[in-house]
């Protein structure tokens, strides 16, 4: 935000150093240098109405998009939650017979373990 603030007194700064520097150098009627002064107040309020006016814009924006991706956060978090839940319920049933089968495999191992020692003596 102070970037934009910056910049805005930046041109605002150099729109009325402008300004002064063509109303002093300009060879002109005192008629001619109040028109001229006047179009330029009118175009300066204009760039300003405008910038304003697209600020307010640029923050309703923010807004909106940080609103909208802290709903996505949640949801993505929440869909997360419930395929790890699901995936649980669906592992659990599994468990034990996987434990059963990893028993199995070392008691065998073990008996082909012993066997060989058997055989070396």
């Amino acid at each position: 935000m102070a970037k934009g603030k910056s910049l805005f007194l930046g041109f605002l700064f150099g729109t009325v150093i402008g300004a002064t520097t063509t109303l002093f150098t300009t060879p002109a009627s005192g008629e001619e240098v109040r028109r001229r002064a006047k179009e330029q107040s009118l175009k300066l309020r204009q760039t300003i109405s405008e910038l304003k006016r697209e600020g307010l814009d640029l923050k309703d924006q923010l807004t909106k998009t940080t609103k909208e991706g802290a709903a996505l956060l949640k949801e993505l978090s929440e869909d997360v939650k419930h395929s790890i839940d699901s995936w649980k319920k669906t592992i659990e049933p599994h468990q034990q017979s996987i434990q059963e089968h990893l028993q199995s495999v070392e008691e065998s191992l073990k008996e082909l373990e012993d066997k060989m020692n058997q055989n070396k003596k």
